[in-house]
């Protein structure tokens, strides 16, 4: 471990800091079925496939779960309905002592079927539920004055993601949004995207996010394109080459990756952005924040399934003997 990864990690452990900035976390909890298979199905084709387990899934939820494991509070909008998978959430969040403050009724819950490759690369099938049938009256009185507010694209490109778009855009400037586009960027419709990135939004993508909104190889200019339309941090995750930020000319960088056996990457982009808002929430610069995000997202890339955030005592035992960063 770097010493200023060591550094970082001690002081956190120690207790010089203490949560600043209150967190909300807004989008989906479902299930994850994770099965390991050796390739992708061709279509029309048949393949087998072993069933490694169930874990807690949806981006949120991996968040609001990071979150607790570091120590940090976050209010949790996460819609859990009424049905067989709505019921096994509740039983294994309460478990976790995670909670939602959005209880509902109407449908069950969705879930999802992550297919593992050898390589660790995982690909979903999800089946949607209650979690992407926003209403306007589950956002009653939910509107923070300040602190972070995290979204997952997911609920942003369903059919009612426009209820919440809605709700952003009503929401004080004293509020830093944090959009994670996610994987369904691809049909999301051109307009609500327009809508996500404006002013006042914090961006955190993926090299194939990044791609459909034209990356190209210039993680600088890409990043601080995208800077100069929000005013915000923007984030590039890059896999094993590490992550780039952007936040100003003189607060801009590459965080280098941790070298890490990779079990899968469930979860990955979901860690990541779990430790960046707990470093944002606790006052640490954008650099301390990504590279707190960087550590707990190659903790959690080392493990099985994206419901296995780990705690700042985890972190430092996990990587003060493993190799410096690539």
């Amino acid at each position: 471990m770097s010493q200023g990864h060591r550094e970082l990690l001690q002081t956190l452990m120690q207790g010089d800091w203490h949560q600043q900035a209150p967190v909300m976390v807004v989008g989906a909890a479902v299930m994850d079925m994770v099965a390991r298979a050796d390739a992708l199905p061709e279509r029309g084709g048949d393949i087998a496939a072993d069933v490694t387990g169930f874990h807690l899934g949806g981006c949120a939820l991996n968040i609001a779960l990071g979150l607790k494991q570091l120590g940090i509070h976050s209010r949790n909008l996460l819609p859990v309905g009424e049905g067989m998978w709505s019921d096994r959430l509740r039983r294994e969040m309460a478990a976790r002592e995670v909670t939602s403050d959005l209880q509902v009724r109407g449908a069950d819950n969705g879930w999802c079927l992550a297919l593992v490759e050898p390589d660790g690369e995982r690909t979903f099938i999800s089946v949607d539920g209650i979690e992407n049938q926003w209403q306007p009256g589950w956002l009653t009185d939910a509107t923070p004055q300040n602190g972070l507010v995290y979204v997952s694209g997911y609920q942003l490109g369903a059919k009612q993601g426009t209820v919440l778009l809605d709700w952003l855009e009503t929401l004080p400037d004293a509020v830093r949004v944090v959009v994670d586009f996610g994987p369904r960027l691809d049909v999301m419709p051109e307009e609500r995207i327009r809508r996500v990135i404006r002013p006042g939004v914090i961006l955190t993508l993926n090299e194939r996010e990044a791609t459909l909104l034209g990356f190209t190889d210039d993680a600088e200019a890409f990043c601080r394109e995208l800077n100069t339309k929000t005013g915000e941090l923007v984030v590039l995750r890059c896999g094993e080459k590490g992550s780039y930020y952007f936040a100003e000319v003189s607060d801009c960088g590459w965080i280098a990756a941790r070298k890490i056996t990779v079990a899968d990457s469930i979860g990955a982009g979901d860690s990541h952005c779990a430790g960046l808002l707990a470093g944002l929430s606790l006052g640490l610069t954008h650099w301390q924040s990504m590279t707190l995000a960087n550590c707990v997202a190659a903790y959690v890339v080392s493990q099985t399934g994206g419901d296995c955030a780990p705690t700042l005592a985890q972190l430092a035992s996990t990587f003060e003997k493993s190799e410096p960063p690539l």
